[in-house]
């Protein structure tokens, strides 16, 4: 995909527009930022597809509902966006949210794209419905748990919060760390205060600590605490699921925001497309974008492409995902059966571990990738 032309000099768009669901966390309990970066990568899309012509001079369009973190109300969301006739469904940041919102698109028959959610039991069968962008969270975890080990840590603690999402992380990077000789210790952040965190790190005498605990708190609290506590001046704090990666949370930590390692699916380096989207949601957010605005910017590439080719026909887009060759920011995105994974999944795309650099907490530092 080139530079588009502007509005006035491409194709005019006319007629019915051609509507996409769009599911978004934009209030709390949802990770608001990560939903903010979501929409602006999804609105960007849908105005440069637009201002080149639209799908077949159709105007595309985005129908927005904010899910909240809230399963139930995905599910409504979904349930509403169907009776509308949307050709589609996009989106999503939070796993178990994405989890359900996939099942009632799969019992609808609504073509689901999944741009950000990364549990790997998205549904529980096999469906044709729902493809997905971010890689599953066995892919991404196992990279971090190689970063962990090679940087040797081997006994290793999480403070964990009861959820899906991070029971299926805990289980992953137990069984990827005990192949390779270390040990991970559970701590069950609904028994423990943040504070008390620090007197089990000491008696079980780890070297890291992965926050697997809702943000911002008690998220926030823990590293407080932990980097407040002179006994556990080496030990490491880690953030598989990405807290760092958004400027709240430097706002909230300040120095005490770096060095805290966390896995965001970005490449090495952008090509053309890559640079120009950046430069562009740059200047919507009035910030530096996050992997999640790249994920709303490829999924509705993706779904711009499949629309024109095939036309906004459920049936026809879902049988579409596996054929789809599309060039996206971050690489060319191809859908294809990963084992463990019951939806159409692009394996892979690029995945990092990144943390804030502590002499320049703005700045990112690559420290693995995979």
């Amino acid at each position: 995909m080139g530079r588009p032309p502007p509005p006035s000099e491409g194709e005019r768009t006319g007629g019915a527009p051609v509507q996409i669901g769009a599911l978004v966390p934009l209030s709390p309990p949802g990770w608001v930022e990560a939903g903010r970066h979501l929409l602006a990568g999804l609105e960007l899309g849908v105005r440069e597809v637009n201002a080149a012509g639209g799908i077949t001079g159709r105007p595309l369009e985005l129908v927005v509902r904010d899910t909240a973190a809230d399963p139930r109300k995905a599910e409504a969301a979904v349930d509403e966006l169907g009776r509308l006739g949307v050709a589609a469904l996009v989106g999503e940041y939070h796993s178990v949210v994405a989890r359900a919102a996939a099942a009632k698109a799969d019992a609808l028959g609504v073509p689901f794209l999944c741009s950000s959610a990364v549990l790997d039991a998205l549904t529980d069968e096999p469906t044709e419905w729902v493809a997905r962008l971010a890689p599953a969270q066995s892919h991404g975890w196992r990279i971090y748990a190689d970063f962990l080990l090679g940087a040797g840590h081997s006994r290793i603690a999480v403070a964990a919060q009861s959820s899906v999402y991070w029971t299926s992380g805990i289980g992953i990077l137990r069984d990827h760390l005990a192949s390779r000789g270390g040990t991970l210790i559970e701590l069950d952040m609904g028994a423990l205060a943040p504070a008390a965190v620090c007197d089990e790190l000491v008696d079980h005498r780890v070297t890291a600590l992965l926050l697997l605990t809702g943000y911002p708190e008690p998220a926030v609290s823990i590293v407080r605490s932990v980097r407040g506590d002179r006994r556990l001046g080496e030990i490491m704090i880690g953030a598989p699921a990405g807290q760092p990666e958004f400027a709240e949370w430097k706002a909230l930590l300040g120095d005490g925001s770096a060095a805290i390692p966390f896995l965001r699916y970005l490449p090495e380096r952008f090509s053309p497309l890559g640079a120009r989207v950046e430069a562009a949601l740059r200047e919507r957010l009035a910030e530096a974008p996050s992997f999640v605005a790249f994920e709303g910017y490829d999924a509705v590439a993706v779904l711009a492409e499949v629309l024109r080719s095939h036309g906004a026909d459920r049936e026809r887009i879902a049988g579409s995902w596996p054929r789809v060759s599309v060039e996206g920011t971050r690489g060319r995105i191809r859908f294809s059966r990963a084992p463990g994974v019951n939806v159409w999944q692009w394996a892979w795309a690029p995945v990092q571990v990144v943390d804030r650099d502590p002499a320049e907490p703005e700045r990112f530092r690559v420290l693995g990738a995979g």
